[in-house]
């Protein structure tokens, strides 16, 4: 019985999470721009965050520390778990292993009870509950620009962007393949859009046009939003947020709407959505610092 009630509520959460309307939900405040008052919690003594990962299950967050940063392979990054009040549970939750330690990890997804993370020569896999390295998907093989974010769809096919080189590799039954190549913009955030299934790139440095491809490799124009050095976006509903570093912002974007949302403290990387709060969780690398806010009235 405990099993079946689990089940139910599970499947709740995701059939909630994954809804789509034409309008934001009505408990989101999305008509003014909100400052330093709208902070929820803060989650400090980290070192370099460089993404978040909300885990309804548990209700906990992920946080990727980016430590050194850059392609050094020194081992010394890892994945923090702290609650969704934003306190630390255990600092070094995941570390990766001894033949394949954690350098500096990035954009992070979950399929089932699998945390994946972006990291400088592939994309590593840990249970999510117990923190323990589970699988490895090694990009050597490629000529590895940098690796940078993570994402899944139904199927728990992954997907993960490339900045460096820039392309997008695909990640089925534990072998990376090329999927886009020589694309005319560097890739950074990507996410699913819950309308149509499709992926949607955000472009790192001056671009400020975000695409969108199929499973098919077809790739379209999806909006053109003001801001730069997009990093992190996630969708609640119809709403993409997206992290803007080059004004230090949170823009929102909908058919009728696109402006900064939220002026940040410093600038944003990966950005996390609290599912169940409407929380936005937003990590500064060099703050050391990850700022929650307040999306709900």
């Amino acid at each position: 019985m405990k099993t079946l009630i689990s089940a139910i509520i599970t499947a709740s959460i995701i059939f909630l999470g994954c809804s789509s309307t034409d309008s934001p939900q009505t408990n989101l405040d999305l008509e003014t721009i909100q400052d330093s008052t709208q902070i929820a919690y803060t989650i400090t003594g980290l070192d370099g965050p460089e993404a978040v990962r909300y885990d309804a299950e548990q209700d906990v967050y992920f946080i990727s520390n980016f430590t050194g940063g850059g392609n050094d392979q020194d081992s010394t990054g890892f994945i923090t778990k702290a609650d969704s009040e934003g306190n630390i549970l255990e600092l070094r939750f995941m570390k990766g292993t001894e033949e394949n330690p954690l350098h500096a990890p990035r954009g992070m997804f979950i399929v089932n009870e699998t945390l994946w993370a972006a990291d400088v020569l592939g994309v590593h896999g840990f249970n999510k509950n117990t923190g323990e390295q589970t699988d490895f998907v090694d990009f050597t093989e490629f000529e590895i620009g940098f690796l940078n974010d993570v994402s899944a769809d139904d199927d728990g096919v992954l997907y993960v962007t490339d900045t460096g080189v820039p392309r997008v590799y695909k990640v089925e039954e534990g072998s990376a393949t090329v999927f886009l190549d020589s694309l005319e913009y560097a890739p950074n955030g990507i996410t699913l859009n819950p309308e149509n299934s499709d992926f949607i790139l955000a472009p790192w440095g001056g671009a400020q046009t975000f695409h969108a491809f199929n499973a098919d490799g077809e790739i379209n124009e999806f909006a053109t939003l003001e801001g730069g050095y997009f990093d992190g976006i996630e969708f609640i509903d119809s709403n993409l947020f997206s992290a803007s570093q080059q004004d230090s912002s949170i823009r929102i974007f909908n058919e009728d709407t696109e402006k900064i949302l939220i002026k940040t403290t410093g600038r944003p990387a990966d950005i996390g959505i609290n599912t169940k709060l409407n929380h936005i969780a937003v990590p500064y690398i060099a703050l050391d610092r990850v700022d929650i806010w307040k999306l709900s009235e």
